[in-house]
């Protein structure tokens, strides 16, 4: 995400309740992974849940993107 993106997001964000939720969803993501990531150790179960994740998170950071091209385009 390049800075024009997260200024576009800090804008809109408060106005925009679907990009706030995904905003916040891939945060949650993403500490989420972080935290798998960060064992020395993981279990299969553990290694799965972490696929999933990383999985579920590239899928909201590619709908958040969308609308953030959206928004570019329309503020151009």
């Amino acid at each position: 995400m390049d800075q024009r993106e997260k200024e576009l997001l800090e804008k809109h964000k408060e106005n925009d309740p679907e990009l706030k939720a995904l905003w916040e969803e891939h945060v949650l993501y993403s500490s989420q992974v972080d935290k798998l990531e960060a064992k020395a150790f993981r279990t299969p179960t553990e290694q799965q849940t972490l696929k999933q994740l990383k999985k579920q998170k590239l899928e909201v950071k590619t709908r958040m993107m969308d609308l953030l091209d959206k928004l570019k385009q329309s503020e151009s």
